[in-house]
């Protein structure tokens, strides 16, 4: 007998059309998720469109039920509208931002949130996909108003318009207004979503966050302060961080004439010298035409850029870490710290990996005023270019530092110390384990920082603990005293006939002097550690 014929279609799909059909990979993994996953990809764009032009943030967010969950529907139907008085979009970009896959702003080499292009326009697409309701876009960069109702053509990757009005803006306005309905269960994400949002408040204590959840109530994330971290700046590729096919479209659309004057131009830090000695190491003649490089030159730059130890280290202006200060008030702010409580926050010089800079920013906090984590007594926060990652937590390299590489035994903390650990990396490439943006990878730089920069706090956080210790033990000895000098001197006053007990206030005041002493000498313990540091 002989085998029937098998007929195979071969086709392709749309990047839209690929997200429609594995829309988990972005998040939108079950109704709870989905609303998550929406409220924090515009949060975030929001949030980028004030900061690129230092502006403190004002963000307004209401979801609304429209449709409620019955028997025969496990999710509800809502409006998802958020409001920010950020940048604006032109025009003629905005049907694209919301209604094309893989088109947006963040594709320079400076930190940003977001790293693909993804979040805005997944984000409608669920809420299309979902409900088949169009997005209401309206933007403004001060002139005039524009307001889009579009839907995405999920075949072609295109935005498809269905209304375009222009407003006048007699008042000036500025920002982005998005509408879109959506399936979500906010019920089951209302934890996660508060406490996503109390961590941004805490990583952007510059912004002012209001939100109206679907039961009419209202949270307020007031603002703590009007200083905004330093913008980033866009800088050119470093040569430890490229690849071939990278190199290969540099080359192709270079305009230089030779591939010494093609270094200099097209990567940072490579000035006539270092170009001349990298070209040398490689084996390329530095008179060569970048155009005329085969693929095996090519490979041969990559290889040789990976091993040359001479190129400066990576520029760290494209970077726009918090600093100390903005992330202490973040976190007092959004903990209720006071200050007795211990709060120490380090921030450690620019470092590398794959040709990447980052720095990491790390806190501790210890006192009263906090809680003893449910799960246990580390509770860890961690962000990544101030985003809160809530998910995942014990596959993320900081809970491997955390729970693995720092003995606390050593600094005094024991099993059921309420402890808060706070870390923040940023970079141009965060090192994560998936599109969901949700746990960093076991980057070996990346966590000898992480690693030191805990380390370096938890050696004042053990001076603190010993500190309390050796004050409750003083104290302690001077309640003993208090509580049986008045009967020591009055039976003695009795036994010498006298007529009155004799002032022990003296010798109170004897045994407590050491108390401040005592004080004293701990307060300049820290002082001398941090100058043999």
């Amino acid at each position: 007998m002989t085998k029937p014929e098998v007929e195979i279609t071969y086709q392709s799909i749309s990047p839209s059309d690929f997200f429609y059909r594995n829309r988990e990979i972005a998040g939108f993994s079950n109704p709870s998720r989905a609303i998550y996953a929406a409220v924090r990809e515009l949060l975030e764009n929001s949030l980028d469109a004030c900061e690129s032009i230092s502006i403190p943030p004002k963000i307004y967010l209401r979801i609304t039920e429209i449709t409620p969950s019955d028997a025969e529907r496990e999710s509800a139907v809502y409006v998802l509208r958020i409001e920010d008085n950020g940048t604006g979009i032109p025009s003629e970009h905005i049907p694209r931002c919301f209604g094309q896959v893989f088109y947006g702003s963040k594709y320079n080499l400076k930190q940003a949130r977001g790293t693909f292009g993804l979040g805005g326009t997944i984000t409608v697409l669920y809420g299309q996909i979902t409900t088949h309701k169009p997005v209401k876009v309206v933007s403004s960069t001060g002139v005039e108003i524009h307001e889009y109702e579009m839907m995405i053509d999920i075949e072609y990757n295109r935005p498809m318009i269905l209304r375009h009005t222009v407003l006048e803006n007699k008042k000036g306005w500025r920002g982005t207004i998005v509408e879109l309905h959506l399936e979500g269960d906010y019920t089951r994400s209302m934890s996660k979503l508060y406490e996503y949002l109390k961590q941004t408040a805490m990583v952007c204590p510059y912004a002012d966050i209001t939100f109206v959840d679907p039961k009419g109530r209202l949270y307020r994330f007031e603002s703590a302060t009007n200083v905004m971290p330093k913008p980033p700046k866009t800088v050119r590729p470093h040569p430890h961080g490229i690849d071939v096919e990278t190199l290969r479209r540099m080359t192709a659309t270079s305009k230089v004439k030779n591939m010494k004057l093609f270094m200099i131009e097209q990567f940072q830090g490579v000035g006539v010298m270092t170009a001349e000695k990298f070209l040398n190491f490689a084996g390329i003649d530095p008179k060569t035409d970048p155009k005329s490089l085969s693929p095996d030159d090519v490979v041969k730059l990559v290889r040789a850029a990976k091993e040359f130890k001479e190129f400066l280290r990576p520029d760290a202006s494209c970077l726009s870490p918090l600093g100390e200060e903005l992330l202490s008030t973040g976190i007092r702010k959004e903990l209720n710290l006071t200050e007795k409580d211990f709060l120490r926050v380090y921030q450690r010089h620019p470092s590398t990996y794959s040709g990447f800079p980052f720095i990491v920013e790390a806190a501790i906090a210890l006192g009263r005023s906090l809680s003893k984590n449910e799960e246990g007594s580390k509770m860890i926060y961690r962000f990544a270019n101030r985003i809160p990652l809530l998910f995942d937590e014990s596959s993320c390299v900081v809970w491997k530092v955390v729970n693995k590489n720092i003995n606390w035994s050593t600094y005094k903390v024991s099993n059921d110390t309420p402890l808060v650990i706070a870390v923040h990396l940023c970079s141009t490439k965060i090192p994560y384990k998936s599109v969901g943006k949700e746990f960093l990878a076991d980057q070996p730089e990346v966590e000898k920082e992480i690693t030191n920069a805990l380390r370096h706090i938890a050696r004042y956080l053990r001076l603190y603990i010993s500190r309390n210790i050796r004050l409750a033990k003083e104290k302690r000895r001077l309640n003993v005293f208090e509580k049986f000098l008045p009967k020591i001197a009055e039976f003695s006053a009795k036994l010498a006939d006298k007529p009155e007990p004799p002032d022990i206030k003296p010798l109170l005041n004897a045994v407590g002097a050491e108390l401040p002493e005592v004080e004293r000498k701990i307060r300049e313990v820290p002082q001398i550690a941090g100058e043999n540091d």
